[in-house]
């Protein structure tokens, strides 16, 4: 194991200032800290994305790693600092209620969105963020990035459908829907009628959640929040073998 120990100066200070903006603001960003000698330095999130993935600190830094490091002759810890995950939860359903703890527990940041004043009401969600309008009004403001997950629960096309189309065509590393393999089926023609084109459908996950026999809502949670971690890793489960992973889409939040 090695240990590396700096000053926290003025510079180091105002470095974690501008580190904390950017995340805040959303974006990735990564500190480089020459282990030789020399300044640290931050890359925001354009040098992220031009990084040439042929070079080890490139494709380090197109990764979203950290770690050691050795470029153009020098040794550098990279340390990369990703917005905060969040989860959008489409409809004030039961499942939402044991869905929302548990995965302000594992991390994320929670919106619930319903436009039913029935269902969206402080008391029944006294720790969430709780928003009263329709998703195609409130996700365009929430913004949907490579860090931020949808799951739809109402089971109402009027509620549901408008969520996953703007879900579908952005950049969210998770989008799923709950529901039956006939009600899925039957949604695949409408969000298909509605422009959404195959590539766009293959990210969608229904049934959603992982396949673990969960019946009550507190499982299908699980079940939910279980499926969202794993996306979020992009790793595959350890119980599948490696031929039936030829062809699955996972899920990219890296930079």
């Amino acid at each position: 194991m090695a240990v590396h120990v700096e000053r926290l100066d003025e510079a180091r200070r105002a470095l974690f200032a501008q580190i904390g903006a950017e995340t805040a603001a959303r974006r990735p960003c990564a500190l480089l800290m020459p282990l030789d000698g020399g300044p640290a330095r931050l890359l925001k999130a354009a040098e992220l994305a031009s990084a040439s993935p042929d070079d080890p600190l490139g494709g380090m830094l197109r990764a979203g790693a950290s770690g050691l490091v050795e470029s153009a002759g020098a040794r550098l810890f990279v340390r990369f600092f990703r917005p905060a995950p969040r989860l959008v939860l489409v409809g004030a359903v039961h499942v939402a209620q044991a869905l929302a703890p548990m995965a302000q527990i594992a991390g994320f940041a929670v919106t619930i969105l319903d436009p039913r004043g029935a269902y969206a009401a402080p008391e029944r969600f006294p720790h969430a963020r709780l928003d009263p309008r329709w998703p195609e009004e409130a996700l365009p403001e929430i913004g949907l990035d490579v860090y931020t997950a949808v799951a739809t629960l109402t089971h109402d096309a009027r509620i549901d459908d408008p969520a996953l189309r703007l879900a579908l065509a952005s950049d969210c590393f998770y989008v799923g829907a709950l529901g039956s393999r006939a009600t899925h089926a039957r949604r695949l023609e409408r969000l298909s009628a509605s422009g959404a084109g195959p590539a766009a459908l293959d990210r969608l996950r229904a049934p959603i959640g992982l396949d673990i026999a969960a019946v009550s809502p507190a499982e299908i949670a699980v079940s939910i929040l279980a499926e969202l971690i794993l996306a979020r890793g992009r790793k595959p489960l350890r119980s599948l073998k490696a031929q039936d992973l030829a062809g699955r889409p996972f899920a990219s939040c890296g930079a």
